[in-house]
């Protein structure tokens, strides 16, 4: 007999976009270990774009980075141990350093401005490919 574990770890990884009620896939992407995705959105207060950096680690979504150009309300100001702020020349900011994982990300996807996935050098409209006001899920399987 063959572990089943042994079997799924043969699989080829893929980054799914689900629907999170009905699970209905809205897409999928080959990833592997390593792989970095991003989903960048205009942030709901402040206004300004926000970019959400990910690593795929085995069936894990690692948090790598945030990218913003202004603090506000509901953006991150207080920095925990091992994250660090950088200023980039161009004006943004980006904090890194993060130790946390995740088994999915969940996102209402905007009705006023889009949210778009940035992976394997494509740009993605999730406003266009799940709808407005979408409620999505995103996992690695």
């Amino acid at each position: 007999m063959v572990s089943g574990a042994i079997l799924f770890r043969g699989l080829p990884k893929r980054l799914v976009i689900t629907d999170t009620e009905s699970g209905a896939v809205y897409g999928r992407w080959p990833v592997k270990d390593g792989t970095e995705f991003a989903i960048e959105f205009i942030h709901s207060v402040n206004q300004s774009p926000v970019r959400e950096i990910f690593q795929v680690r085995g069936r894990q979504i690692a948090a790598a980075a945030v990218v913003f150009s202004s603090f506000g309300a509901g953006m991150q100001t207080d920095l925990e141990e091992g994250e660090e702020l950088i200023r980039e020349e161009d004006g943004t900011m980006r904090i890194t350093g993060f130790n946390r994982s995740f088994k999915s990300l969940a996102y209402i996807v905007g009705t006023v401005s889009d949210h778009t996935l940035y992976i394997n050098n494509e740009r993605i409209s999730l406003r266009e490919r799940c709808g407005k006001n979408a409620h999505i899920t995103v996992r690695v399987k």
